[in-house]
Order: structure tokens, then sequence, then C-alpha cells
């Protein structure tokens, strides 16, 4: 990812839990905070109620992908932390990728190119 590190630490996660803004549906919660900086910082969080090893790194692949595939539509000069739900346990990867760009809008972090939409649940909802 161009313009984004990695969220590793405790200690940051729990900044951004405390001092920041949290939007949430029923797959992912996202917290966002500015951080002051021209990077983005990603952190993604799955509990072990969510299910075993393999399912837990396939959702936070589904999220990395997600975001990776939209990180020039994001805002840059924030942290973002993503905790998975136990629902978005067996969804697809359209269903992940909907959820976080979703919750990028509602933050105000993500804005949709203007040469295409990016958002296949619009795409799949237009009438033409």
């Amino acid at each position: 990812m161009k313009f984004t590190e990695p969220l590793r630490k405790y200690n940051d996660f729990r900044q951004i839990y405390e001092k920041g803004r949290s939007k949430a549906d029923r797959y992912l919660v996202m917290y966002f905070m500015p951080n002051g900086t021209k990077q983005n910082r990603l952190g993604i969080s799955v509990s072990k109620k969510v299910g075993n090893s393999v399912v837990r790194h396939r959702i936070k692949r589904l999220v990395k992908e997600s975001y990776r595939l939209h990180e020039a539509c994001f805002c840059t000069g924030c942290d973002i932390a993503v905790i998975a739900r136990r629902s978005v346990c067996g969804r697809s990867f359209h269903a992940v990728e909907n959820s976080l760009l979703r919750l990028g809008a509602d933050h105000g972090i993500y804005r949709e190119m203007e040469s295409g939409s990016n958002n296949h649940e619009e795409n799949l909802n237009r009438n033409d």
C-alpha cells in the first residue's frame, strides 16, 4: 500500500478507541482519528470470538485488500482501526468491501473517484 502503514501497537489502538470517532454496521466497526501526517495508518482487529485462526486471517485479508483497492480514494493523514464483528464470518469479498467503503464515507474520509464508480453495490443497483 502506497500511502498506508500498518497500525500494530496496542497503545496506538487504545488511543484511537479513546479519542477517535466510531461508526458501525452489521459487519465492521471503524474508528477514525486524524494523525497530523501525510500517511494513513490502518489497523485490523478480529477477535477469537469470530472464529479460528484461518477464519480470522481470511477476514483480515479481505479488509486489507478492500482498503488497498480503494486506497487512493481515502483521505490521507488519518489513523483507521477496523474491528470485525462476528456476523462477517463467511461473507463474500464484496460484502466486506461495501461495508468498509460505506463506513469510510460515513466518516467523511472516503470519496469515490469521479471517472468511475468503485462501489459494486451501486453498479448492481443501477438501472441503465
